[in-house]
């Protein structure tokens, strides 16, 4: 062998070397980090989640030490005792709370580091008051897929088994709503669609209200609901297209966010998106003139996908220890009102 291939066959096994010492370097450190003598992995301690204020009421549920393990999240701890305000790993203040003034931050005992989390998922358009807040929160808990804590009005998730059966059909569309104004553009859609295609309007709006239980069952006898969102934002998909509309086993006519935003949750045939359509009068003439082979493809992720709720605020408060090890602590939303409304 010439000196030129002596040369290079040393430098691989020298690189080789170095390669093994790294891992052997990197196993020793992984070791120390996790594990004890006696080769029993080191327990992880739980965190406290402190919720200054339950969301929209006074009288919080009783929060368990198991609370978080029902949603699949161990050594996490959700309170609202105040007192804890120096131990806790986090600190989460709801916003409605906050723009109403029922609440106030605890500036002055604030402990050093201790990260804050702003949670809302109201939309832009509902939600006032960010301008003071500034320069305050390091993490952000809400709807938006770029939040530091992502939590969904609901998701898609692999099922098992057949499908339930669609549930049988005696009318065309259905819009629960309460908050009816003129301004808004579901409501305008809604009039200039009106004249076209039939629509059973319930709610308080129309003097029609649903019990809690009897919202489902009686969406579920209409082919088509209006899940129209109440203002247009970024990511902006609540309820009304999970719940009223999915769970429901209705196709969704949905007016909110681009359909590419849709996309990102839901087959691309698992709902209508109003912008497909140049008027409502040919919207209507599309839903009106689908037959039933047409229909049923709108239900085809059923055979595999299963709608998941996530309606629970324990649900959600508890997703914070998930991302808690993944969160920068120098982090702080100097501008909150300017990223929220971006």
């Amino acid at each position: 062998m010439n000196d030129s291939g002596r040369g290079s066959s040393q430098k691989l096994r020298a690189l080789g070397g170095l390669a093994g010492v790294a891992l052997l370097t990197a196993l020793w450190l992984l070791w120390l980090l996790w594990w004890v003598p006696g080769g029993v992995p080191a327990p992880q301690p739980t965190l406290t989640i402190l919720v200054w204020h339950w969301p929209f009421t006074d009288r919080a549920p009783e929060l368990p030490s198991n609370t978080c393990t029902r949603y699949g999240m161990a050594r996490c701890r959700l309170s609202t005792d105040r007192s804890l305000l120096a131990r806790a790993d986090a600190v989460v203040f709801h916003h409605r709370e906050l723009q109403t003034r029922q609440v106030r931050l605890p500036l002055a005992e604030r402990p050093a580091g201790q990260p804050w989390v702003w949670a809302s998922l109201e939309s832009p358009s509902h939600t006032h008051g960010l301008g003071r807040l500034g320069g305050i929160f390091n993490w952000v808990l809400s709807y938006r897929r770029d939040s530091d804590i992502f939590v969904p009005y609901g998701r898609l998730e692999p099922g098992e088994g057949p499908a339930p059966p669609l549930p049988a059909k005696n009318g065309v569309a259905a819009w629960v709503v309460s908050n009816f104004r003129a301004q808004q553009r579901r409501v305008q859609l809604y009039r200039q669609l009106a004249p076209h295609l039939r629509v059973d309007v319930f709610g308080r709006a129309s003097q029609r209200p649903l019990c809690a239980n009897c919202l489902l069952p009686t969406v579920a006898r209409y082919l088509f609901y209006l899940a129209f969102e109440n203002s247009q934002h970024r990511d902006y998909i609540t309820e009304k297209f999970w719940r009223n509309a999915l769970a429901a086993g209705a196709v969704p006519v949905v007016l909110g966010p681009p359909r590419a935003t849709y996309e990102a949750f839901a087959p691309p045939d698992a709902f209508v998106h109003v912008d497909d359509f140049g008027s409502a009068r040919e919207l209507a003439a599309f839903l009106g003139g689908m037959n039933e082979s047409q229909y049923r493809r709108y239900f085809a992720w059923r055979d595999r996908l299963r709608v998941r709720l996530v309606g629970d605020w324990r649900e959600r408060f508890c997703t914070i220890c998930a991302r808690y090890p993944h969160l920068p602590r120098d982090q702080v939303y100097q501008d909150l009102q300017g990223w929220f409304q971006a």
